[in-house]
């Protein structure tokens, strides 16, 4: 049997198996992990945040607790959020400012609107904000104009080189017509 804590810390041992616990590290930060590694798979992450402070915003208050709110970054950019933290998780929403500015309508259930938002690698994405009751999405820029082959209520904005185009989503369909702003 090899010795895999040669060289590494002992930190108790672990509630699933009982073989000593060790610290390591890994691309999301530090963790004590189980020695028994692959056999038993325990870990305690140790839950430090890498956010940092930019600027307390004079004059705004937490909706939740009442402190300040403060300009922060973090691992996925910048946000607005408590200055209690960890007693307090509130991290103002973009969502309410978007939702704000949108205008088309979503062509499946009628009464939502369609809302840009950003997936996990920061690609922008078009969905229904009555998420999840209704998981209408677009990968390109809506536009509230019927196709004239198939009469469906929304059409998307494509760019090929300098012109632009307006294809229908429907896969069915697929009518495409140059777009020409209105000035």
């Amino acid at each position: 049997m090899t010795d895999n804590t040669k060289g590494q810390s002992q930190h108790g041992d672990c509630p699933e198996c009982s073989a000593p616990l060790l610290f390591k590290s890994g691309k999301k930060g530090s963790f004590l992990g189980c020695s028994n590694y692959p056999d038993c798979q325990f870990i305690h992450n140790f839950g430090v945040s890498n956010v940092d402070t930019l600027k307390v915003m004079e004059g705004s208050s937490c909706p939740e607790c009442g402190s300040a709110l403060a300009v922060k970054k973090g691992r996925f950019g910048m946000f607005i959020g408590c200055t209690d933290f960890p007693e307090c998780n509130y991290v103002q929403s973009e969502q309410k400012q978007q939702e704000d500015e949108s205008s088309v309508y979503c062509p499946q259930c009628s009464s939502g609107k369609l809302i840009r938002r950003k997936g996990r690698k920061g690609k922008p994405f078009y969905s229904c904000n009555n998420y999840p009751s209704c998981k209408y999405l677009l990968n390109e820029e809506p536009i509230e104009q019927n196709c004239p082959a198939c009469d469906w209520p929304v059409m998307v904005l494509k760019n090929k080189g300098e012109q632009q185009f307006l294809v229908c989503p429907q896969r069915e369909c697929g009518h495409s017509m140059v777009f020409y702003k209105k000035l």
